[in-house]
């Protein structure tokens, strides 16, 4: 790799050494900057408390993660736009003066950044931020024009706005930026289509009268007509079949059957039966009568055919022929297919009048029009996008390179990294290593190579819940169970309620390894006196009971009284004595040797004797302390960690702070419900020394 001209400044923290990010020149040369070097090569866009709008603008792919290339073509982006890169080292708002405006790029960005100002009201603002350009809808708002393509009613003439409406209820809308629902050139298109084309389809019997043979009457006269063309379609078919043989004609006229069972029957409840029964009575050449001679069920139908079709077309008559069926049915032939040719379109909902009047007229050509004057401004709209991201590029870059390329906020404390949370309060302690985690379970599993010791728990509020990871750095871990609550405090101020549901064992400090060894033992003679009561306890409610039991057997058969055994006792009494002398013989030896020691000596002995006994778990805690790694932590959230980011004893003993009481704070010593002391224990120890003490007397009598 080409050595950089560029000269690099690092800084060593958490055992490693990272670089320093403290000019526009270094994150211009990042690229030229050895990846081997980076803290970190990826995060992801989500769990972080940076903005989610700059992140997802970087990640360039879209895939959820932004990598080194992608931010180093982001700072490419951004300093090609900018007088100087310095300007993302100071972050915050954008001066208007710091965009390069003798590049033709930059001056359309200067003047879309003075048009946004403009549209809220903030006409001669030297400087824009993300407040101002974050908020689309409020910008757009105040733009006649947005460069989308769509047209919103508000600002319109009375008439346009109308036709927007019937546009939007009928054909349906599209969004515009400023928020309102508009039409589009292909909405407008459409309707004005359909419109015209229903205008000319309602105007075609005006211009063709045998669209329409019975004038006005037709729509009602077709009804009439289509009711019972079917019934007469059959009839006349019958009766062709019966000329052509005479047989046909029995046949096909109601069966006997069908006759009888009818007959047996309550007609009034026998339509449909009645109504399949041939229209009149077939037989060859027949004619149709229009009023006698009709099934009943079809009498009332045809009649309204006679009165409405028939007599109108073909003059008053009592009976219908083929030959005057077949002209009826060629009269209505250009109806039918002038009905059929009805474009299907939601315009039907709309009065005739409005459709004529919106086919006529000239709304269609202005609505263009309005259209094609918004589309131009596209390109100002994009330069409006790119506005914004240039004000999130200046305000939010420098920190992600400085909690990306090194972990300069996280190890200087000068600032809260990108990926803590917020803070934990449990347990007389605040945690401020907390970290958002989508499934403890997974995150678990590679969490624990780091070495520390991490209390999973659930934060809810009213509006939310989520699962933080929170590194426990300094203190013991005696008071920490699954189930204790806390109090979790976002970055943004609020307050959660936090239960732990999940704890990752590791050491926390020297303290709590230099302490393990004797609270073990406590806790193991704790439970055992626990265990050994329980068990006196249970064996004296039994022989209570077994007492009870067996009062009334001893009153009713008194057994003489067992004789006093002796040797049993005396071997009993035996072998106490035997441990007795056992422990104090070791405990003379022990005594004996100490007090054998010269002054000096003594505190020696007694600090070796405690190393002997703290020294290995403080050894093994020193060394699991000094290799914890906050690496692991991260890339369970999907990070990839270049290094290994350590949290070394100091570190992270200012990573979780213990409850101290307040710098020049009064304290009462005296407690009113303090324990009364019992001097039962000095008088152990007491008894002890003077055991001891007339051993050795004893034995240096006795020349031992």
């Amino acid at each position: 790799m080409t050595p950089s001209p560029h000269r690099w400044r690092f800084f060593s923290a958490g055992g490693f050494d990272q670089v320093r990010l403290d000019t526009g020149a270094d994150l211009v040369h990042l690229s030229e900057l050895d990846q081997k070097l980076w803290v970190a090569l990826s995060c992801p866009t989500a769990g972080l408390e940076l903005d989610e709008r700059t992140l997802a603008l970087i990640d360039s792919d879209a895939d959820g993660h932004v990598r080194a290339p992608e931010l180093i073509a982001a700072i490419d982006w951004a300093t090609a736009r900018l007088k100087t890169p310095d300007t993302l080292i100071a972050g915050g708002p954008l001066a208007l003066d710091a965009i390069d405006d003798g590049s033709d790029e930059g001056a359309r960005l200067l003047a879309s950044a003075r048009h946004v100002l403009d549209s809220l009201g903030k006409a001669g603002a030297d400087t824009i931020s993300v407040d101002d350009t974050a908020d689309s809808v409020r910008i757009f708002a105040g733009m006649p024009f947005n460069g989308d393509g769509v047209i919103a009613p508000a600002g319109l003439d009375e008439d346009l706005q109308s036709a927007i409406a019937d546009i939007v209820a009928l054909s349906g809308g599209q969004p515009d930026r400023s928020g309102e629902t508009g039409v589009d050139q292909a909405g407008v298109d459409c309707f004005f289509d359909d419109a015209a084309a229903l205008a000319a389809w309602r105007a075609a019997p005006a211009a063709d009268p045998a669209l329409l043979p019975l004038g006005a009457a037709t729509a009602d006269g077709h009804a009439a007509f289509a009711a019972v063309r079917a019934k007469i379609d059959d009839f006349f078919t019958r009766c062709r079949l019966a000329a052509f043989d005479p047989r046909a004609g029995e046949l096909l006229n109601g069966s006997e059957d069908d006759l009888r069972a009818l007959g047996g029957r309550l007609l009034a409840a026998a339509g449909d039966d009645v109504a399949a029964l041939p229209l009149a009575y077939v037989r060859k050449d027949a004619t149709l009568p229009l009023a006698g001679g009709l099934n009943p069920a079809w009498s009332a139908a045809v009649g309204a055919f006679a009165v409405q079709v028939v007599a109108p077309l073909l003059g008053a008559r009592g009976e219908l022929t083929a030959a005057d069926w077949d002209d009826v049915k060629t009269r209505f032939a250009p109806y039918e297919a002038w009905l059929a040719a009805q474009p299907a379109t939601p315009l039907d909902a709309l009065d005739p009048a409005r459709v004529d009047a919106l086919a006529a007229g000239d709304v269609r050509a202005r609505l263009t029009a309005l259209i094609a004057r918004d589309a131009e401004l596209a390109g100002e709209a994009e330069a409006i996008g790119e506005v914004d991201r240039l004000v999130r590029y200046v305000r939010d870059l420098a920190r992600l390179a400085n909690n990306f390329v090194a972990f300069t906020d996280f190890y200087t404390r000068r600032d809260k990294a990108s990926f803590q949370a917020g803070t934990l309060y449990l347990d007389g302690r605040s945690c401020e290593l907390c970290v958002k985690v989508l499934d403890a379970g997974k995150h678990a599993a590679l969490a624990t190579l780091s070495g520390v010791y991490l209390a999973y728990c659930d934060c809810t509020r009213p509006d939310g819940k989520m699962t933080i990871a929170a590194a426990f750095t300094a203190g013991d871990s005696d008071q920490l169970m699954v189930g204790r609550n806390g109090v979790f405090y976002d970055r943004q101020g609020r307050d959660w309620d936090a239960t732990i549901t999940k704890i990752v064992d590791h050491p926390i400090s020297i303290r709590q390894a230099f302490w393990s060894p004797y609270k073990k033992v406590v806790r193991l003679v704790a439970e055992q006196a626990q265990k050994f009561a329980a068990a006196k306890a249970k064996a004296a409610d039994d022989a209570a009971a077994a007492a009870v039991l067996q009062a009334g057997a001893k009153v009713e058969a008194p057994k003489p009284p067992a004789p006093f055994d002796a040797a049993k006792f005396a071997g009993i009494f035996a072998a106490i004595g035997l441990a007795v002398g056992a422990i104090g013989t070791a405990l003379a030896s022990v005594v004996t040797g100490f007090l054998g020691l010269k002054a000096w000596q003594m505190p020696l002995a007694l600090v070796g004797l405690m190393l002997l006994i703290s020294g290995p778990a403080m050894a093994m805690a020193y060394f699991k302390l000094r290799n914890r790694n906050l690496g692991p932590m991260l890339d369970a959230n999907g990070w990839a960690v270049n290094t290994r980011a350590r949290i070394n004893i100091p570190f992270g003993t200012a990573l979780t702070h213990l409850a101290r009481l307040p710098e020049g704070a009064e304290r009462a010593l005296t407690d009113p419900y303090a324990e009364k002391k019992s001097p039962w224990k000095f008088y152990v120890v007491l008894g002890a020394v003077a055991t001891a003490l007339l051993i050795y007397v004893a034995r240096s009598a006795a020349g031992l």
